[in-house]
């Protein structure tokens, strides 16, 4: 009997399920009717990055989507300066926007606004694909000297550079009056170049032009420098001129981010305000007035705050729709190339 209960003995551990621990990597079948992801969504570690995230996530919140919320809703009510104290703006519906909409003097500034925006983005790519197509043929040397005046001149803040713009045009101690009169164009002696519509329209396109050419540049030179050598010595040996090899060979290399930084150009150029509000307040007239300086001017001037938010709101849904259609051919082409 001793024998067999030592037989039973052995055996018993045999027929019983392992409670060893499962090798790393393998998986245990949870029990019938248990929740899988029950565990893991109580395990702390798996919460920590989106509390990492959490302060960023609620700051655009509130920065970002809160403002553009509340435009909306202010755009819908009838808001000027009593409501504003009081606080018992009525709502109107879309009677904000059918008035902004039939005001001749809005489709004005829109026309303007889209002149001004192209002038601006068709100069800043060709100027910034040039300035990056002679960058990536300098020497070392030459290459840092002229990324760094580059990174200089795209730090230099906006009013600072609209302040030193204004210097430069001022009528009686601008040089370049002076140097246009020493050159002997003697028209230009104290010419005011900002109580002139064609001429203060200029001058702002420069400015934006100056100060929008440095990324772009350095961004294009980035892309130039992903180009393999190999695709030039090639196209070389084929004789290929310098037109057709930037044709056939370096702008479908770049093209991507070509395209990228096309669209930054023209959503920052599109909503410029800084530099015409305090170089020229939309003036002389309404020679440099675009939409957002026009969104300001309605509220402020005339205390239409219900309108100044319309006029905002219409400059959003108008550059989304520029940027959309945009995509849209980017998209189609690059399905025609594949």
């Amino acid at each position: 009997m001793s024998i067999i209960r030592e037989r039973a003995a052995i055996r018993l551990p045999l027929g019983r399920p392992s409670r060893r621990q499962p090798r790393r990597g393998s998986r245990r079948s949870a029990p019938p009717g248990a929740d899988p992801g029950h565990g893991r969504r109580l395990r702390p570690g798996r919460a920590w990055p989106y509390l990492l995230i959490a302060p960023t996530v609620l700051g655009m919140l509130y920065l970002l989507v809160y403002p553009l919320a509340r435009t909306v809703l202010i755009s819908l009510q009838d808001f000027r300066l009593r409501q504003l104290i009081r606080g018992d703006a009525r709502f109107v519906g879309l009677r904000n926007y059918e008035t902004l909409l039939t005001d001749g003097h809005f489709w004005q500034v829109v026309r303007r606004t889209f002149l001004f925006m192209a002038v601006d983005v068709v100069l800043i790519m060709l100027l910034a694909t040039l300035v990056a197509l002679v960058i990536e043929r300098l020497g070392r040397l030459g290459r840092t000297a002229v990324l760094s005046a580059l990174v200089l001149a795209w730090a230099m803040p906006v009013i600072a550079a609209t302040t030193v713009f204004q210097w430069l045009f001022h009528s009686e101690f601008g040089i370049v009056n002076h140097t246009l009169t020493g050159l002997g164009f003697d028209s230009f002696d104290r010419y005011p170049w900002f109580a002139h519509g064609p001429a203060a329209f200029t001058i702002l396109v420069l400015l934006i032009v100056w100060q929008s050419v440095p990324f772009a540049a350095i961004t294009l030179y980035s892309a130039l420098a992903t180009v393999p050598s190999e695709l030039y010595e090639s196209a070389r040996i084929d004789g290929a001129t310098a037109g057709r090899v930037f044709r056939s060979v370096t702008f479908p290399m770049i093209r991507p981010i070509f395209m990228l930084v096309l669209s930054l150009e023209v959503i920052w150029t599109f909503k410029a305000f800084v530099q015409i509000w305090v170089m020229t307040n939309g003036g002389p007239g309404d020679a440099t007035t675009i939409l957002p300086v026009y969104a300001v001017q309605t509220a402020l001037s005339s205390q239409r705050y219900d309108l100044g938010s319309a006029a905002s709101m219409v400059t959003v849904l108008m550059m989304a729709a520029v940027l959309v259609l945009y995509f849209r051919q980017l998209f189609r082409q690059e399905g025609e190339a594949l």
